[in-house]
């Protein structure tokens, strides 16, 4: 009781507090943040507050700075390219961080990308998971698992590069590191049937083995700059990357997207959830700090407009994916009633 007056007094106080910061602090999503870059830049231009300030900390680094608590020192919004956890909620609500407003913004594709030096490449999620997995399937088609053995991509097909296998991606504060986890990974361990037959018996065992990223080299943390791996791949045509869709339409003269499942990563596939590895993206703010901090609100109004995020919005042409008229419509009203998450 004493800790949750403390909270309710130190958030009551803030919102009382003269002008302390004059601009928007935002983190988050290396993912979100070309996005939200462009419509901070928009509404710098087109209104009298300062353009907002945005820092590219990944998903789970930038929900950490966003609940650490309510006042100046933190930031207003963060990015995500994940949907908030439970636990992050929880801790949020520990640090005084009680109401937010959460804003689905599209969809993007993850994809698994190289040099267009290098020819075509299709490949399935189950051959993601085994060139992937910390442990694999023993190759000798027992029920067994085994430390990763291969070491080529032809390895584990003959259909694939005879070259070593190098997977410049992010780290786990990353969001685009979760949902291709869960969308690549996982979603190849399920097609090894004993494997998917585990997730029934024992979830927590299935999920270590379908969610762990092998440790020796053939998977490299690249950190959350997305273009860096981009320019990467450009140096190095063996190599392969993971990033957001929007990252390959921008660099579509030096970079392909491999097929998954046969299916290209385009604009097109991604928005009739045809292509495989897809997700939404988000922004949550702090609604303590709106009112206080100046353009909070007035930023929400510009990102949810349709000359942003509609079908034919500037962020479309930077590569994301718009939601359905319906969801927009939805999202919108919870953006103009300043409606608190709800999960």
């Amino acid at each position: 009781m004493k800790r949750t007056f403390v909270l309710a007094a130190a958030a009551a106080a803030f919102a009382g507090q003269v002008q302390a910061r004059d601009y928007i602090s935002i983190v988050g999503s290396s993912t979100v943040y070309p996005f939200a870059t462009v419509v901070a830049e928009q509404f710098g231009k087109t209104t009298s507050f300062k353009t907002p300030k945005i820092e590219s900390t990944g998903s789970g680094g930038g929900l950490k700075l966003f609940c650490a608590g309510v006042g100046v020192e933190h930031p207003d919004v963060t990015n995500a390219s994940r949907r908030i956890k439970k636990s992050e909620v929880r801790r949020c609500a520990s640090n005084g961080v009680q109401d937010i407003v959460e804003v689905k913004i599209g969809y993007d594709g993850i994809v698994f990308a190289h040099s267009r030096k290098a020819r075509p490449v299709t490949i399935s999620r189950e051959q993601i998971f085994l060139v992937l997995a910390k442990e694999v399937p023993d190759p000798d088609g027992s029920e067994t698992l085994v430390p990763n053995p291969y070491m080529k991509w032809s390895d584990v097909d003959a259909s694939l590069p005879g070259t070593r296998i190098e997977v410049l991606g992010p780290p786990p504060t990353s969001g685009t590191r979760d949902a291709f986890v869960e969308l690549a990974l996982e979603g190849g361990c399920k097609k090894v049937g004993w494997l998917k037959a585990m997730k029934k018996k024992d979830k927590k065992k299935y999920k270590a083995i379908c969610h762990t990223v092998r440790e020796d080299g053939g998977y490299v943390e690249a950190g959350e700059n997305d273009n860096l791996i981009v320019r990467k791949l450009d140096a190095n045509p063996a190599a392969f990357g993971v990033f957001g869709y929007s990252f390959l339409d921008q660099n579509s003269d030096r970079i392909r997207g491999a097929r998954v499942d046969g299916v290209e990563p385009t604009f097109e596939n991604i928005a009739d959830q045809s292509y495989p590895v897809s997700r939404p993206l988000y922004f949550y703010v702090k609604k303590a700090h709106i009112g206080t901090i100046p353009g909070v609100k007035e930023y929400l109004d510009e990102f949810t407009s349709d000359k942003a995020w509609g079908p034919d919005g500037y962020l479309a042409d930077k590569g994301m994916i718009p939601m359905p008229d319906d969801e927009r419509t939805m999202f919108a009203v919870d953006v103009k009633n300043l409606a608190n998450l709800r999960l």
